[in-house]
């Protein structure tokens, strides 16, 4: 029996299996790379700037992806998250407020990745918070293709319930 060492642990074994298990326990240790997600939020902005895309199209070459899992990351997760929320018409001098942040997350409200919720908080603001979990997919300006693909679903489904 041959006695080998793979990544400072001591083996004994055949080649083969040696062979095995160093590269299983290279994967175990290195890991895989995490997730890759935009990270800004509207609010930190400095006067007159639009960093994070509330107002304007979001630059994604002024901003760059942080990997989920670092230490750059101000929240870790698996997936990435954009939430927008919105005032009501008139709240403040020129018309509407908007607040945009873009992070990683690591538990969706709805336990599920890939959609868009909205809702309406007890103060009249307008919130939606969209999750995906592809690598910068959080960059988008808005996630309308989504909500066209579902409005048309419903409008079909309803056109032939109400049909019949």
């Amino acid at each position: 029996m041959a006695v080998r060492e793979c990544r400072g642990i001591t083996i004994l074994g055949n080649s083969s299996a040696l062979r095995e298990l160093c590269i299983e326990n290279y994967f175990l240790r290195s890991g895989c790379e995490a997730i890759r997600c935009y990270q800004c939020s509207s609010d930190t902005d400095q006067k007159d700037e639009d960093l994070c895309g509330a107002y304007g199209k979001f630059d994604k070459e002024r901003n760059i992806p942080v990997e989920c899992s670092s230490d750059e990351s101000h929240t870790p997760g698996t997936f990435c998250v954009k939430l927008t929320q919105q005032s009501p018409r008139g709240f403040i001098w020129n018309g509407r407020w908007r607040q945009v942040i873009r992070r990683c997350a690591s538990v969706s409200s709805t336990g599920v990745t890939g959609v868009c919720n909205w809702g309406v908080y007890e103060n009249g603001i307008y919130w939606q918070e969209c999750s995906c979990s592809e690598d910068s997919c959080n960059g988008a300006s808005s996630f309308s293709s989504l909500s066209t693909m579902i409005f048309v679903t419903l409008s079909v489904l309803l056109s032939i319930l109400f049909t019949r």
